[in-house]
């Protein structure tokens, strides 16, 4: 009876030790910009769009994978963007570029964003929050920003 008893607790801290790396291992995932992210309407407070973010090599870049404020036309162009962006479908348009983790912390930064309405890209920051469940993007120019707040989807 002893050795079946040692037995299971042995396999319980091994369930248990187990368990414990794989939360701490989703929590640092989730402590990262790449997934899907849901923008927020400034005005509304509606989800407009899904944009995923990926990261090669260090470097994160963000795509808007679906449309999703009422009445959006899933066939949109790009047409005030410059560049190789113009006249581009919306969906699938690139809008982060080139962002880089800053060293020791949970801050990526370098980079661009690209704001398809206006046509505008800013220089960008990107911070997790409220453990990863929420992305704080912030687009500068110059000594001017402005700071929305994106939602991960699970």
């Amino acid at each position: 009876m002893l050795k079946k008893e040692t037995g299971m607790r042995t396999h319980c801290k091994l369930v248990l030790t187990l368990s414990l790396g794989l939360a701490a291992t989703v929590a640092w995932a989730q402590n990262t910009p790449v997934g899907k992210w849901h923008t927020i309407d400034d005005e509304t407070g509606e989800v407009k769009s899904l944009i995923t973010i990926t990261e090669n090599g260090g470097v994160v870049a963000g795509r808007i994978e679906q449309l999703l404020r009422k009445g959006a036309d899933p066939k949109a162009l790009c047409a005030k963007c410059e560049g190789d962006r113009k006249d581009q479908p919306m969906v699938g348009l690139e809008i982060i570029r080139g962002a880089k983790q800053n060293r020791g912390e949970a801050v990526w930064e370098g980079g661009e964003i690209l704001d398809p309405e206006k046509g505008k890209t800013y220089k960008l920051k990107l911070t997790p929050i409220e453990g990863g469940a929420k992305l704080q993007v912030r687009g500068y120019l110059g000594p001017f920003y402005r700071t929305q707040v994106w939602n991960r989807v699970q």
